[in-house]
């Protein structure tokens, strides 16, 4: 097929801009010439996200490529780990196979950390044999994030054989260092890892940048750090790229890398600088044959209204109009549903904590951050059980083990707010065990079974009812079309604040609280976690 359009071309190599007539030809740019004419809209490369975990959006890779074009993303780099970690390399086998059936470029990794540390329960071990093995196939075009940061800098054995095997398959290496800086940040980057997505402090990202490090600037659903970061590209605009991380439903329906190019642009960035962080830089870092719109490049480009609205009017992959004023042309597929789903249902006794102490250690939950504090506080004991303390916004939290039958791990959390009741989720990264927070046993052990009942799933449990949004696909997602899914997962999130949550994003929040590999205090299914002595804590004050 063969076509041509007239549009003022944004030129992101030569950086300029003129009128031009583009013809497209079995799928590439086979000519582009400069014309006199006035001309309204801009074509430019699409939109990459440099790095996001599918699963996250509880989607399929292909119902979340047909929401992402309305938005002028052509392409994700993307970290299958979320269902690596419930199935192994067969969930990465899936997540490909699906990607596979709509025009859309998913690039994806090889999970690096499954599971993410030895401190909790998962699915599914990938050794560096199986790292290997993935990173040999073409469809796989990097190591992807090296969580286990004290592995890298203590020279764990099979930590260094799976950096070893990028490096041997020519393949980038990405990182995962946050907080990380002096010495032992330069000792795990030097250890062959190019690129970082966890950077929550201005110095830490501009002290990575000056040692040459690729930082991502993040703006998903639970972790907001573009305001932070962004003065950032104007001095480092060949090392920043943009993503997302994790995105919700409902905040993907709304937006995507769209939305870091129109408030960079805002801010008042160089516009090249800025669309070379949502595309060119991307695309040179992997070596990715994503086109930008030159003569030879396949036909990956975005159509938009004008320089200051930043609207979308139509998306192309590969020559083919995927979207166009907000429709999507990909249609929803049905995807085959696949899972490792084997505890029984709970009982209120099983999440009683018997009081050892005065005081407690308290995981402070930080909205917009992955990161949280530890702080202590005084037990409050009833019948010689310490219990939430709903006036201080002391919370129990839980996280059950999805994979087998075993003791319940519980702790206590502040800032989730809620007055009554309890959410639940096993969307609670990266293990995705069940993780709970709530006011009392009774209301916790039900969000908790809803979420067992449905195999998988996010929950929310008063002593009056029960509201559950299925994910029936490896526990994390759904075959349902992104609008039902947002419509359901609104309700959840709209009814959690009601309880009296204050955080922006309850359920992306609580599906980080079991993320032993970001600082400071997690809770796996084994126990309170420490993450930066990186060991096991007890959740009394001894």
């Amino acid at each position: 097929m063969t076509f041509t359009i007239k549009a003022n071309l944004i030129d992101i190599i030569s950086k300029e801009i003129y009128p031009a007539e583009i013809v497209v030809s079995d799928k590439k740019i086979t000519s582009i010439k400069r014309i006199e004419e006035t001309l309204s809209t801009y074509i430019l490369p699409g939109f990459i996200d440099a790095h996001v975990h599918i699963e996250s959006s509880m989607l399929v890779p292909s119902e979340f490529a047909r929401i992402a074009v309305k938005h002028g993303t052509v392409g994700t780099i993307s970290d299958p780990h979320e269902i690596a970690n419930v199935l192994g390399i067969a969930g990465v086998d899936y997540m490909i196979e699906n990607a596979g059936k709509v025009p859309f470029h998913f690039y994806f990794g090889a999970p690096s950390c499954v599971p993410a540390t030895q401190f909790e329960t998962a699915g599914a071990v990938i050794d560096s044999d199986g790292i290997n093995q993935l990173l040999s196939r073409k469809e796989i075009v990097y190591l992807a994030e090296m969580m286990n940061f004290p592995g890298v800098i203590y020279n764990d054995e099979e930590v260094h054989k799976k950096l070893a095997f990028a490096k041997q398959h020519k393949k980038p290496i990405d990182g995962h260092a946050p907080g990380l800086m002096g010495e032992e940040m330069k000792t795990y980057f030097d250890a062959g890892i190019t690129t970082d997505h966890e950077c929550f402090g201005y110095t830490e990202a501009l002290e990575k940048l000056k040692h040459g490090v690729k930082v991502m600037i993040r703006e998903g659903s639970a972790a907001k750090n573009f305001d932070t970061l962004i003065p950032l590209l104007k001095d480092f605009p060949d090392q920043i790229m943009f993503c997302c991380d994790d995105k919700h439903p409902d905040n993907l329906l709304e937006s995507h890398i769209n939305d870091h190019v129109k408030r960079a642009l805002k801010a008042g960035h160089d516009l090249y600088d800025v669309l070379c962080a949502a595309s060119y830089n991307v695309v040179k870092h992997y070596n990715l044959p994503i086109g930008l719109l030159q003569i030879g490049d396949n036909a990956d480009f975005i159509e938009i209204n004008n320089l200051e609205d930043f609207t979308i009017l139509k998306t192309y992959i590969n020559g083919e109009l995927v979207a166009e004023n907000g429709k999507s042309f990909i249609e929803s597929i049905e995807a085959p549903v696949v899972n490792n789903f084997n505890c029984n249902l709970k009982n209120p006794s099983d999440f009683k904590i018997k009081s050892e102490g005065e005081k407690i250690r308290v995981i402070e939950a930080l909205d917009g951050q992955l990161i949280t504090h530890e702080i202590q506080t005084e037990t409050l004991v009833i019948e010689g059980f310490a219990e939430s303390n709903i006036e201080e916004d002391i919370l129990k939290i839980a996280v059950v083990n999805r994979y087998n039958d075993a003791p319940v791990a519980t702790a206590f959390i502040k800032n989730f707010g809620l007055k009554n009741g309890a959410i639940a989720s096993c969307v609670a990264h990266d293990c995705h065990n069940i993780v709970v927070v709530g006011t009392n046993d009774n209301d916790i052990c039900k969000a908790v079974n809803a979420v067992i009942k449905a195999k998988g799933g996010i929950s929310l449990a008063t002593e009056t009812e029960e509201l559950v949004l299925e994910l029936p696909i490896a526990g994390i997602m759904t075959n349902l079309p992104a609008e039902e899914v947002a419509e359901l997962y609104i309700q959840l999130d709209r009814r959690a604040k009601e309880l009296g949550s204050k955080l922006r994003a309850p359920y992306m929040s609580l599906s980080f609280m079991a993320l032993l590999v970001i600082p400071e205090l997690k809770l796996s299914d084994k126990g309170l976690f420490n993450g930066k002595s990186f060991e096991f804590t007890d959740v009394f004050v001894k």
